[in-house]
């Protein structure tokens, strides 16, 4: 130990003696020691709590390891090295280990120094009786901001969000047999943080530091869209987006508000994207009208032509080909000359719901028109920046391209050109499951078209078998219904058929009301 940390070890034990002689409670010896120390050897909250219960980084590192073992969860792999970050402030603890660092000490997030409430939605604060022992006191000045905060509470946000954290927490129990449908409770708390943001684009400081932590946090969110399973997904982006919500209530100066409202924007639109995976397109059109709403306030176009393209995908996957092909060209029309995303991505949904609007049937006229398409959005993607082409969710990617470009050759009956197009963005989704299978169920239909019925069968077949439960949503069972169909118009007898029926039936959900798909 240095010399340093010696003399802070030393002053916080004086305080803790002082402290229990005079019977306060961890907590109020805590902020004793962070108010004494915090100036001179930069003591953070967190650490500070682990002083004042007077004990070392092995005892707190065992202390969780057995609240896993009491909750039947595998052994972390928290170590006195990523504690020692922590409470250094070089790393900020996951949603997990902050509610296991709460249940140790015995306080709230904001208590280590950390905004929000816990992940659980529960209380960890001490017992009434040491309760009432705060407030037979005065008040320490941290104390006084946690008991009366500046930012007026929202008893039915608050609830709203303690539902998406407990869903979180239940996600993160590997051991736990916890569905990944949507159900009433998750489809309110959406919904209602979803409507408050839109009161408050509305009717309407916080620090650039922070927001430069949501903005990269965003950021993080859009790189786990095709990894992350989607449920859990969308509670972390609604959990920011609530956030962002809160600090966009008071006024900002102008460019913390434009910033505030392109983040909004974006993770809006990204809930709707997750939606469209969990196969609820009422709420996702829901989010995408909010998003509008927030990205009318930047001005930004590429970022408003982003919103509409990706909102364009809604009628595209449920059924409405004709209004996806108008969403696409006022995307298109909102991009200009600007170079963005968007000027890639409305050309390729134009091209598919041509595809889907000619009904399989390969007229000339319609063909043409749709390669014209896909050729204006390999032209537009050639001019991206190199940033925007490798952002699956705010960008446009090279597979995505092949993707889409092979979907479009498919239902255009172009079965040659379509099989070498998705073999290629095959090899490019080797780590996105939800794509693969698309991309194979689109292989399938291919050898269907060219009279292979039996082949057809085993890709299917296989494609349906590697995706997951919790991957096996109304994306993914739509089309694998429109193979199934198109297979028994062929043969209805065909080998292999009751075998891609039990896969594709293996999880089935009954649909949901008042908001489902």
């Amino acid at each position: 130990m240095s010399g340093r940390q010696h003399k802070e070890t030393e002053i916080a034990r004086r305080i803790r003696a002082k402290g229990l002689a005079a019977q306060r409670t961890s907590a109020q010896i805590a902020d004793e020691i962070h108010e004494a120390c915090s100036a001179h050897f930069s003591t953070t909250r967190i650490k500070s709590h682990r002083l004042a219960h007077g004990i070392a980084l092995a005892d707190v590192i065992e202390q969780v390891r057995a609240l896993f073992e009491r909750d039947s969860k595998p052994t972390p792999g928290i170590g006195e090295t990523l504690l020692s970050a922590y409470e250094s402030g070089l790393k900020r603890p996951g949603p997990e280990y902050l509610h296991y660092l709460c249940t140790v000490y015995r306080v709230e997030p904001a208590a280590l120094g950390y905004d929000g409430p816990c992940i659980c939605g529960n209380s960890h604060r001490a017992t009434p009786k040491l309760a009432e022992q705060v407030l037979e006191r005065p008040a320490l000045p941290a104390e006084r901001e946690r008991l009366h905060p500046s930012v007026d509470s929202v008893p039915d946000a608050e609830e709203d969000e303690n539902i998406l954290r407990r869903t979180l927490l239940n996600l993160l129990r590997a051991d736990t047999a916890f569905s990944q449908q949507l159900d009433g409770p998750i489809l309110g708390a959406c919904e209602g943080i979803r409507r408050r943001m839109d009161e408050t684009l509305v009717a309407a400081t916080v620090s650039a530091a922070m927001l430069d932590q949501w903005e990269e946090a965003t950021i993080s969110f859009g790189r786990q869209y095709t990894t992350t399973a989607p449920l859990r997904l969308l509670c972390d982006v609604l959990l920011e987006l609530s956030a962002v919500r809160t600090a966009m209530s008071r006024r900002q100066p102008i460019d913390l508000q434009e910033r505030l409202c392109r983040m909004a924007a974006q993770l809006s639109g990204l809930s709707g994207m997750i939606l469209i995976n969990l196969g609820d397109h009422r709420l996702a059109r829901s989010f995408f009208r909010t998003g509008r709403t927030a990205a009318d306030e930047t001005g930004d176009r590429a970022l408003r032509a982003w919103i509409c393209a990706r909102e364009s995908l809604v009628p595209l996957y449920f059924g409405d080909a004709r209004e996806a092909l108008n969403l696409a060209k006022k995307s298109r029309d909102l991009a200009g000359s600007t170079p963005c995303p968007a000027q890639a991505m409305a050309p390729v949904v134009e091209a598919r719901a041509l595809a889907m609007l000619s009904g399989g049937e390969s007229k000339k006229e319609v063909v043409d028109q749709a390669k014209r398409a896909l050729a204006r959005a390999r032209s537009a993607f050639s001019h991206m920046k190199t940033e925007d082409q490798e952002d699956v969710a705010f960008g446009y990617t090279e597979r995505q391209l092949y993707f889409y470009q092979g979907d479009v050759l498919t239902k255009l009956g172009q079965t040659i050109e379509a099989e070498v197009v998705l073999d290629q963005a095959l090899t490019k989704y080797e780590d996105h499951i939800l794509d693969q299978t698309l991309i194979r169920l689109d292989q399938a239909q291919c050898r269907l078209i060219d009279g292979d019925v039996k082949e057809a069968v085993v890709i299917g077949t296989r494609a349906l078998s590697l995706v997951s439960d919790e991957h096996l949503t109304e994306l993914i069972v739509r089309p694998a219904m429109a193979l199934e169909q198109a297979i028994m118009a062929s043969d209805p007898n065909a080998p292999g058929l009751d075998a891609y029926r039990a896969e594709l039936r293996r999880s089935r959900r009954p649909q949901l009301k008042g908001g489902g798909a």
